[in-house]
């Protein structure tokens, strides 16, 4: 049977990538494999790991495919909550690139190192 193991994320700052995800999600940091390997451990064993890159990271740009995403995170977030949690990931350094304007059920985020993220409505 295979199962989902970790999700990595390539950056040139893992530590930093990792503190803005856990604070983010209210999560830990665990200690890493190695020197260029960090990870987020959150409850039922899911788990987010970062790699650091040293040299020639470009990040995803997006929209657009001149440096394609290749994928992104979705969090869940309730209604009520949408605006709260849109203040924190900001405050955390997230940037926000595309606004739901009241006729989508997502807001579209840059992390620090560039990857798109969601904050879907539930």
């Amino acid at each position: 049977m295979i199962t989902l193991g970790v999700t990595v994320l390539d950056c040139p700052d893992h530590a930093a990538l990792a503190e803005f995800y856990a604070q983010m999600l209210g999560w830990r940091v665990t200690d890493g494999e190695d020197d260029d390997w960090i990870e987020v451990a959150g409850p039922n064993g899911r788990t987010l790991a970062f790699q650091r890159v040293e040299s020639g990271y470009r990040p995803p740009q997006w929209p657009g495919q001149d440096v394609p995403q290749q994928l992104h995170l979705d969090f869940d977030v309730a209604r009520a909550d949408i605006d709260e949690a849109e203040r924190k990931v900001v405050g955390l350094g997230a940037k926000l690139v595309q606004h739901d304007e009241g006729v989508r059920d997502f807001r579209v985020y840059l992390d620090p190192a560039g990857h798109p993220f969601c904050l879907c409505l539930k």
